[in-house]
């Protein structure tokens, strides 16, 4: 960050509208750290509850061993289509392994939600992983009259604070 970047708490505001870009998108580009200390990106599917993201994948992939060493990853998410003042937004935080059975329950009751035609998140035997992203840091972007704007939250130990109700009404509102 650059000394003019600000990093406020996030808002009950900020938070609806952000969940509102989670929930319209199907995407994210999650990156990770190899032990090399080169990134690797990866485009992959996800599932949020609120600013939460859910992803799985391979247990004897690279991402799954990457993460394992050092959970700090970052993602990207722009939802498909978006129009006039959405451009995306950019969460940082830890990724966890997921592995409470009334966790992955309750996550494949949000995918069938959201996805109708979508098979279960986690498909029996140890193949695959679910993780959890919880984020630190928050940064929306938006295009207002023709001009990138992005802010910048942080969010504490405690959490997020609960999203206002109606507040969610496109990134462009956060500036």
């Amino acid at each position: 960050m650059t000394a003019t970047t600000e990093t406020r708490p996030i808002h009950g505001g900020a938070v609806a509208a952000v969940a509102e870009l989670l929930g319209s998108a199907r995407l994210m580009a999650l990156g990770v750290n190899r032990p090399d200390g080169w990134p690797q990106v990866t485009t992959i599917g996800y599932v949020n509850d609120g600013l939460k993201l859910y992803f799985v994948i391979a247990r004897d992939s690279q991402k799954f061993r990457n993460i394992q060493a050092d959970p700090r990853v970052s993602v990207a998410i722009r939802p498909e289509g978006a129009e006039a003042d959405t451009v995306g937004v950019s969460l940082a935080g830890r990724a966890v392994e997921v592995t409470d059975a009334v966790e992955v329950e309750r996550l494949n009751k949000l995918v069938f939600e959201r996805y109708p035609d979508a098979r279960a998140f986690c498909p029996s035997g140890s193949s695959v992983a679910v993780m959890r992203l919880s984020p630190e840091i928050v940064a929306p972007v938006a295009v207002i009259s023709g001009r990138s704007r992005a802010e910048t939250y942080a969010i504490g130990p405690g959490g997020a604070p609960p999203a206002i109700p109606g507040e969610g009404q496109g990134v462009s509102r956060l500036f």
